[in-house]
């Protein structure tokens, strides 16, 4: 019987193209596939390396003239909320989160439509259809999982169920060192309960839960207005060339 070795996976380079972070910049992406029995394994080694997972692909920036993207984690176990933390917590206390396999609906697609029309109707995402979302859920061979928040009803006690309208929704891997969050989505009618805060402290409280160490958010990009939340959550680690280090706030 002869020992067949395991196959290297193989990295890629995207072409240069305009940057959705930084005007005037270019980005690149080194990339690699996310398929059979060690994709698990691979993802936990990559995502410590920098990469983050987008269906069956691995990536992280490649860029020639920029540093700015910086992976962030959350050190989970030391997390403590700050006032204003709090305040957005007690907010969504009548909402509970409920896990399900990595398959998508179309209860779900109709919350991804409204987020997306609302916040980034001129994004990369904005003309996603039923079977691209469906392909972002479904397409991993990893642990992953989708949390659906709802309101708590009269017998969530029992049942640990949420009740009524869907009304956030996370898809996340779950990792040997703690959860990382691929991607979420909320009703934007909501704006006032602040959910992609509180999805982010709820998944913190989850890995804490679990002994997970780490809550792993993507990239934070220095001088883009639309990652500077990233940071906020106290204390973290980024990743540099030293590996990751701990960030002072």
């Amino acid at each position: 019987m002869t020992h067949q070795p395991q196959q290297s996976p193989q990295f890629f380079l995207t072409a240069p193209s305009p940057c959705p972070y930084l005007e005037g910049q270019l980005e690149r992406k080194v990339f690699t596939h996310l398929v059979g029995g060690r994709a698990s394994e691979l993802n936990d080694l990559l995502t410590q390396g920098g990469f983050r997972r987008s269906q069956n692909i691995a990536y992280r920036p490649a860029c020639e003239n920029c540093r700015a993207c910086v992976s962030v984690r959350i050190l989970a176990g030391e997390f403590t909320q700050d006032k204003s933390m709090r305040r957005v917590w007690n907010r969504n206390r009548d909402l509970i989160g409920n896990i399900h396999h990595a398959e998508p609906s179309t209860e779900q697609y109709s919350l991804f439509r409204h987020y997306l029309n609302a916040r980034h109707n001129k994004g990369g995402m904005s003309e996603m259809t039923v079977l691209d979302y469906a392909m972002m859920v479904e397409d991993t061979h990893v642990p992953t999982q989708i949390i659906e928040y709802r309101r708590r009803g009269p017998d969530s006690f029992i049942t640990q169920k949420g009740e009524g309208e869907l009304i956030a929704v996370a898809l996340t891997d779950i990792m040997g060192d703690g959860l990382s969050m691929v991607y979420s989505f909320f009703n934007p009618d909501h704006a006032s309960r602040s959910l992609g805060t509180f999805m982010i402290l709820d998944h913190i409280q989850r890995a804490a839960a679990a002994g997970l160490p780490h809550v792993y958010l993507g990239y934070w990009v220095e001088g883009s207005r639309k990652m500077q939340y990233k940071i906020r959550y106290q204390p973290q680690e980024h990743l540099g060339m030293k590996g990751w280090e701990r960030r002072a706030p």
